[in-house]
């Protein structure tokens, strides 16, 4: 005779579940790639509420923001008005999405920027992508286009950042460095550059030209969204 096995729902405690479904086990036989994004946060989360697995809490969470960026960029007081949600796992959330910028900041030193172009995507869209407000960064490249240091030089409003190119000037200068890159992000979620932005790349690129340091990119981030004036053809780079 063949008895089915009775399907795991919510009710369920992870401890209840076979060990191969078990996130923690899945993830040590197949690795952290086989895991769903709600296996991989309910890891974190570590345990779930009254009556929910982690997992469960996990994908309420996803469901709730709509997508993962969105639940790692959310702020503690949206985060722990969820049932079951408090300070302390929101405070894991954040740690864990801490490690993951200082990891692809910590790529951009160690490696020339040429050699994986979609890290400083993945870089700006962790750092900035998410944020309610605009700010406004350079990053500061060395003779071989390594990472030096990256500044967030201006902060704005939801809608405008005020952008002095003799501060970046002087900022560049002190640090020695060779080329640079700038980036701001657009809150309203729409990447494509504006008339401002089109000149203030343009002076940029002129003011730093008098000095030797090359303007390579300018790239704007939203939470779904990346220009790249480089890529777009909008800029002439020498280096």
């Amino acid at each position: 005779m063949i008895v089915s096995r009775p399907a795991k729902t919510v009710h369920s405690p992870i401890t209840n579940w076979p060990k191969n479904e078990q996130p923690r086990e899945k993830l040590r036989i197949h690795g952290a790639a086989a895991l769903s994004d709600a296996e991989l946060l309910a890891i974190f989360l570590r345990v779930g509420v009254r009556g929910k697995s982690a997992v469960g809490l996990a994908k309420d969470l996803l469901h709730h923001f709509g997508s993962l960026p969105r639940l790692l960029g959310c702020s503690r007081e949206e985060l722990t008005r969820i049932h079951g949600m408090g300070l302390s796992k929101w405070s894991q959330i954040q740690a864990a999405y801490e490690l993951v910028k200082r990891s692809l900041e910590e790529g951009l030193a160690q490696d020339s920027i040429f050699s994986s172009p979609s890290h400083v995507r993945e870089f700006l869209q962790a750092k900035i992508g998410r944020l309610p407000h605009e700010v406004f960064l350079c990053l500061y490249l060395d003779s071989r286009l390594h990472l030096i240091e990256c500044q967030e030089l201006f902060r704005g409003s939801i809608t405008h950042t005020a952008v002095y190119p003799r501060e970046i000037l002087k900022e560049a200068l002190s640090r020695n460095a060779s080329a640079l890159i700038v980036a701001h992000n657009h809150p309203s979620g729409n990447p494509l550059p504006s008339e401002s932005d089109q000149d203030l790349t343009r002076t940029l690129q002129n003011a730093l030209q008098l000095v030797d340091i090359a303007l390579l990119d300018h790239c704007i981030v939203s939470g779904s969204g990346f220009f790249s004036f480089s890529d777009s053809g909008l800029m002439n780079i020498s280096i």
